[in-house]
């Protein structure tokens, strides 16, 4: 008999989860992306925010919808097995467990380690950071493996904690900016810098917001362990979305009035702070950061403990059925959870050596932290399509237009990194007479992971079945 997991978090969990895994540190840089794309165009970039976040809303509210109908260990990988059958879940649960989790989890503990080193006076790009950032995923990982409850609250407080300076610019700066004219300004298109802007201006925007929305998923991970869960996980997707989409627009809205438009394209949120609050609260806003890339990563660590458990519920094969093993005083995969921590170490190595070096893995050199969206969001797609094509008992509205909606923004997610990490590179070095496509050699090597995944589970089952069938022949 399989171990199971037990309940043991609750709505505010995971609603916690979610808010607090995807606002880490996108959100504090990539509004001055967004004003810097748009030429400083305040109107455009609020509807740049609402675009995105209706993406996650309308792919969020869909899996919120399979959630109250399916529930067993891995929250997409579940919604992937009822809809398209067992083989795409196994695949779905491996490219997780391997690639997506911990790909993420490691990029996040450097921004965490890089903001903390910013504080201090360390090189961000040196090996200090890098010797902190493996501490921190190891703290993260000791926390959520030893004491998972003691991780929940955690997540919890700095989800909290984060949500400070947010909701401290969004209304002061609002209130300020009324007073003081820049938001009249700001909507009035009359602000400093601010020029026509094309489709090509506002595409990119829109794919900045993007990547600053993303990671919401990862908290379905945990739905066999939060209680009530097809009530419970449903509720903090979709509120959790919602929050996740207020803040940004409103804390948007409160940069462009604590401080002039021109100032914040130049030196980003801390103008913004610094006009609001004084210098001195310079080095708080990095402390909030890291607190904020922190509470990131913790919801990351905790997901990237179930990875390989939730490949061997669906396989129980030899080389998997020591990652279904439960500890029984924490109930944590302690086996998958070491499994997740090695992919972690190997994928912080590869982040390190592509991206903060000359480059080390040649051709193969790309940004981890936001290419394995575009397989995420392609593996989405069949699952949204199977759905409708299966669910004949909803009425139309869940069983069509919540699907068709998630279905256009998974599109719309996988374009935009292709534009974003593939065209653009590429054209900018055709112009230097060189091949560059980042998202090439990505697929490559997901593809090849993806293979050795499939030849495992083959390999496995064929094991298992020889030794059953030398176990009916001594009997």
């Amino acid at each position: 008999m399989k171990d199971k997991l037990t309940k043991k978090y609750g709505l505010f969990t995971a609603i916690a989860m979610v808010v607090g895994i995807v606002i880490g540190s996108g959100v504090f840089f990539k509004a001055q992306d967004v004003l810097t794309r748009l030429n400083g165009n305040m109107p455009l970039g609020i509807l740049a925010w609402i675009i995105g976040g209706f993406v996650i809303v309308g792919c969020a509210t869909t899996f919120a919808v399979m959630a109250s109908k399916y529930e067993h260990c891995g929250g997409p990988v579940d919604y992937a097995e009822a809809t398209c059958g067992n083989t795409y879940a196994y695949i779905m649960s491996w490219f997780l467990a391997i690639i997506y989790y911990p790909a993420i989890t490691s990029v996040l503990g450097w921004v965490t380690a890089r903001y903390i080193g910013v504080i201090f006076g360390l090189d961000i790009v040196g090996s200090e950071v890098m010797m902190l950032a493996g501490v921190l995923i190891l703290v993260t990982y000791g926390f959520n493996a030893l004491a998972p409850k003691l991780a929940g609250k955690l997540q919890i407080s700095l989800t909290v904690i984060k949500m400070i300076p947010l909701i401290l610019m969004a209304v002061v700066g609002t209130i300020v900016g009324f007073v003081n004219g820049n938001i009249a300004e700001g909507f009035g298109s009359a602000t400093s810098g601010a020029t026509a802007v094309g489709g090509d201006e506002i595409f990119g925007a829109i794919v900045a917001t993007a990547f600053a929305y993303d990671g919401w998923i990862i908290a379905t991970s945990i739905n066999a362990e939060i209680k009530d869960a097809k009530k419970n996980l449903p509720l903090a997707l979709f509120f959790g979305c919602l929050i996740i989409v207020a803040t940004y627009v409103l804390y948007y809205i409160g940069l462009a009035g604590a401080t002039d438009i021109g100032s914040l394209i130049s030196d980003g949120a801390s103008a913004a702070f610094v006009a609001m609050f004084g210098k001195g609260f310079a080095v708080v806003l990095n402390v909030f950061v890291a607190v904020s890339c922190l509470g990131t990563l913790n919801g990351l660590a905790l997901a990237t403990t179930r990875g390989f458990y939730a490949c061997a519920s669906r396989e129980d094969t030899k080389p998997f059925r020591m990652f279904h093993s439960l500890d029984p005083h924490t109930n944590i995969p302690n086996n998958a959870s070491l499994v997740g921590l090695i992919a972690v170490a190997f994928w912080l190595f590869f982040f390190y050596g592509a991206n903060l070096t000359s480059g080390w893995f040649g051709v193969f050199n790309f940004d981890s932290s936001e290419l394995p969206i575009i397989t995420l969001y392609a593996m989405y797609i069949p699952i949204f399509i199977n759905f409708m094509r299966k669910e004949k008992e909803m009425g139309v509205f869940r069983r069509f237009v919540l699907p068709l909606i998630a279905i256009a923004g998974s599109v719309f997610m996988v374009f935009a990194t292709i534009y974003s990490h593939g065209i653009q590179p590429f054209l900018k070095a055709q112009a230097e007479g060189k091949f560059v496509f980042p998202v090439l050699f990505y697929l490559i090597v997901f593809g090849i992971i993806i293979g050795a995944g499939i030849l495992l589970r083959f390999l496995g089952r064929r094991m298992t079945k020889t030794d059953s069938a030398e176990q009916v022949s001594e009997e």
